[in-house]
């Protein structure tokens, strides 16, 4: 009785110390040049209703139940959403919108795993129908997910998403001219 009681203790603090060692925050992002202008990219990127469009998680599940509320492309809106294993279940809130510009967004998942995270875009016209776009997540890592972080990129996890869906966009809002 007494080695295993010895046995999870080391347990416990082997995990408390990888805890303790690991970075308990995440900011990935990816850029890409588009060719379209800021307002084009601002005015489609803000509306939440388009998103199933360019953004690859929902293609893992066509069949996801998303509902909206509010005022879509403005402060305040925001959607619902419930899939399968791979997309989850959560809700995403426009937090911050700076016209043509900036969009931030508050994103709660619910499922698999409770995560609080804050989506950015930033867009940046370099010259006529030719912008810069940046689009990240930032956050806190609640364990045991900052254990996890130190065996397994969270930016091969999802910065792969992030290119993936910037491929999208460009795809889609190149295709429109």
């Amino acid at each position: 009785m007494t080695l295993f009681f010895y046995l999870v203790i080391a347990i416990i603090t082997f995990f408390a110390f990888l805890h303790a060692y690991a970075k308990k925050s995440y900011d990935l992002s990816r850029t890409m040049v588009i060719n379209a202008s800021r307002k084009e990219i601002f005015n489609y990127v803000s509306q939440l209703r388009k998103q199933p469009h360019w953004m690859p998680w929902f293609k893992r599940d066509p069949d996801a139940v998303l509902k909206f509320k509010g005022v879509d492309g403005k402060e305040g809106a925001g959607f619902y959403w419930r899939g399968n294993k791979k997309v989850g279940e959560g809700t995403q809130k426009i937090v911050k919108l700076k016209p043509t510009a900036i969009i931030e967004t508050r994103l709660l998942f619910v499922r698999p795993i409770k995560l609080n995270s804050l989506t950015y875009i930033g867009i940046k016209e370099l010259e006529p129908k030719k912008s810069k776009i940046v689009w990240g997540v930032r956050g806190l890592l609640p364990f045991p997910l900052s254990i996890i972080s130190i065996f397994y990129s969270g930016d091969k996890l999802l910065g792969n998403d992030l290119e993936k869906g910037l491929i999208n966009l460009k795809t889609i809002l190149e295709s429109r001219d």
